[in-house]
């Protein structure tokens, strides 16, 4: 597994601060969560750490290594992507689709190998998604393309994965689905999501982001409190328990 550290890291864009001296880290092998308000920085700060985007200061570091010293070719075997843009209706099959997945491990211009077929049928068959290897990814629902990008990322074998919603536009029964799919993969990873209760249940730790900068990090039943949930969401904020789990989960009155 692989660490992720961000240190610092400031982004700014036509005069706008969008990342204030952000420093979070993700552990080698856990589920680290980033929430916030619509527009608080945490698709601007996830872009710099899979390199969509270069941040103004600041440093990004992989097990201690600067991502920035490292060619895409390198950054792609140790880190994958799913962006929140990353679901496009592509005019190719579910196999090509995941097999694009291959391309940082091939060499340029090499053909799809033997091994690079076993690895993307493995991935398939990992997200539960095998059956679908021959359907075109337009004709497939929005849980069933997300399965599938997934399948993408983990046929990169990398060690780290950057999540950006990706429970976004899904029914409930997917948004689990994928959030247990993403947990069961082993790899560190580094996810914003919209919906506190998913991350308060499927997450080993939470930053909390609001106006660019990071104002509470911890567990999520030592983050997500009342006082915070009012101050930065604007909302009254009920906590109770998971009559399994015992995870917190939250219900929401307007203040």
């Amino acid at each position: 597994m692989m660490r992720i550290d961000v240190d610092a890291v400031t982004v700014e864009t036509a005069g706008a601060t969008l990342v204030r001296d952000v420093t979070l880290h993700a552990g080698s092998g856990t589920l680290v969560g980033l929430v916030g308000p619509n527009g608080s920085g945490k698709s601007s700060l996830l872009r710099c750490v899979y390199r969509a985007a270069r941040p103004t200061a600041g440093t990004v570091r992989l097990d201690g290594d600067d991502l920035r010293a490292l060619t895409p070719r390198q950054s792609a075997r140790r880190l994958a992507a799913l962006p929140q843009e990353g679901g496009g209706d592509f005019e190719f099959t579910v196999s090509e689709v995941v097999e694009m997945g291959r391309l940082p491990r091939q060499r340029a211009a090499a053909r799809t190998t033997d091994e690079d077929r076993r690895v993307c049928a493995a991935a398939l068959a990992r997200v539960g998604a095998a059956h679908l290897a021959r359907r075109g990814f337009p004709s497939l629902s929005g849980g069933e393309k997300q399965r599938v990008l997934i399948a993408r990322a983990l046929a990169q074998e990398p060690r780290v994965l950057v999540l950006d919603e990706p429970t976004n536009h899904l029914d409930i029964a997917q948004q689990l689905e994928v959030l247990e799919l993403v947990r069961a993969s082993g790899l560190t990873v580094l996810t914003a999501l919209h919906d506190l209760n998913l991350a308060a249940v499927h997450c080993d730790r939470l930053h909390v982001i609001d106006g660019g900068t990071i104002v509470a990090s911890g567990a999520p039943h030592d983050v997500l409190t009342p006082e915070l949930l009012a101050e930065v969401f604007g909302v009254r904020a009920h906590r109770v328990r998971h009559p399994e789990s015992g995870a917190v989960q939250l219900l929401f009155d307007r203040l």
